[in-house]
């Protein structure tokens, strides 16, 4: 059958395999790895900038809520955006606005400014939303639709291998190269000290955006072919028949993910505040960032066990059981000390490690041609990691620990979107 071309002026193949796709999966596989690496490089640059700054746990979170408002802002404009100009040049496009932040976030350390700080972690975030509307509902579509959520644990681990990577580039580069960084939690820097530390962040950030750069020439160069005119949007007259809020699936998909971004983001944002407690590790920031390679590693073995065990056993199943084994886990975390709660935390990411595509692939599962909308109504919910604010709140309030309160229940309503929310119209009841 010929070559079917897209309103993006890309390549299709009807009915194509997903062997086919493979060079392009294994392309935005390097994407998938990139967004995670610079998104966990925040969990060493929060403690870093709550030194530097010296910023309570509200003012701390913050930051990462300013960094998950992009999704809410820019996931609209996005969808958009690719409809104009396609798939391809809108990846090139989100790479390059992520170097922009990049090289913002190196003018921002060199003042320093915690203003600029706040807006150039915005712009970064944009970038990775454009990256995340085009490149999540491709590998989800591009196969079999029963292996969607298998596809795309699969290339979300490593997502998970650029977050596993991070703690230990940003321990090694800001953290170990800074005073507050190397130093106990009872340490109070001097303004001489504060100001060297920021420029810390000068040297890993100029990388990131050389890399970013780099991948963009790449992404630009190669033949990337469309996903094909099953998920293409409708005329304005036959899309008016259709409602995408009939889709159950979608419907407890969006605060399913929305919900479990809190959980996530709020892990592991303050791991290394609760880790260096001296009733949890009593450890340094340093040396607590370098923990954080077990949580995304976690992460990255649980989207390759999943991946495997989705080939087998329904997604939804799958789900539940890893929804229950994070909520047990935060139980330990919350009610025990030492290593054991340590450790408790570590293991969340394992369970953690499935919920983003599982609850993806589940939420656009049926949407046909509305899978394009549908997709950009989940994205937009990753917005959800900007209510980590409340948990900072809530630790402020009533304690670090205790605040791991509300991630054991987001578990719980991810546990009801496996069971039931994530059922379609199609699915027994």
């Amino acid at each position: 059958m010929p070559p079917v071309a897209s309103p993006q002026g890309n390549t299709a193949i009807e009915g194509d395999s997903n062997v086919r796709y493979g060079p392009a999966l294994t392309l935005l596989a390097s994407l998938f790895f990139m967004w995670g690496f610079i998104t966990v490089i925040n969990n060493t640059l929060l403690p870093h900038l709550r030194s530097v700054f010296d910023l309570n746990y509200t003012q701390t979170t913050l930051i990462e809520s300013v960094w998950f408002i992009a999704y809410f802002v820019a996931s609209i404009p996005s969808a958009k955006l690719i409809e104009k100009i396609g798939y391809q040049k809108s990846l090139v496009i989100g790479l390059l606005v992520m170097a922009a932040g990049a090289l913002g976030m190196m003018l921002a350390a060199s003042i320093p400014s915690y203003g600029v700080t706040l807006a150039m972690l915005f712009v970064i975030a944009s970038g990775i939303t454009l990256l995340q509307v085009a490149a999540n509902p491709y590998v989800a579509v591009v196969g079999r639709p029963e292996t969607a959520s298998s596809r795309l644990n699969l290339v979300q681990a490593m997502n998970s291998a650029g977050t596993m990577l991070a703690p230990m580039f940003g321990a090694y580069l800001i953290l170990g190269r800074s005073k507050g960084g190397t130093a106990t939690s009872d340490v109070v820097l001097t303004q001489a000290e504060r100001l060297a530390d920021a420029q810390s962040v000068i040297l890993p950030y100029g990388l990131v955006a050389v890399v970013l750069i780099v991948l963009a020439v790449i992404i630009g160069r190669f033949p990337l072919p469309a996903m094909g005119s099953a998920t293409q949007r409708l005329a304005p007259e036959e899309r008016a028949k259709l409602s995408l809020w009939k889709h159950r699936n979608l419907v407890f998909g969006i605060p399913a993910i929305f919900i479990y971004l809190i959980a996530e983001i709020g892990v592991a944002n303050l791991f290394v505040n609760f880790v260096s407690q001296p009733e949890i590790a009593n450890l340094t920031h340093e040396k607590a960032g370098q923990y954080l390679t077990f949580l995304w590693g976690g992460m990255m073995v649980g989207r390759f066990l999943g991946s495997a065990i989705m080939q087998k056993v329904d997604a939804g199943l799958v789900l539940a059981a890893f929804s229950v084994g994070a909520f047990v886990v935060m139980l330990v975390t919350v009610f025990t000390t030492g290593p054991a709660a340590m450790w408790a935390l570590i293991l969340v990411g394992l369970f953690h490690s499935i919920m983003f595509p599982t609850i993806f692939t589940l939420g656009i599962k049926g949407l046909g041609p509305l899978t394009e909308e549908g997709s950009g109504l989940l994205i937009m919910a990753i917005a959800g990691g900007a209510l980590v604010v409340v948990q900072g709140w809530l630790a402020d309030a009533y304690g670090l620990q205790t605040s791991f309160l509300l991630t054991a229940a987001c578990e719980l309503y991810v546990l009801f979107y496996a069971l039931w929310g994530s059922k379609t119209s199609a699915d027994p009841a």
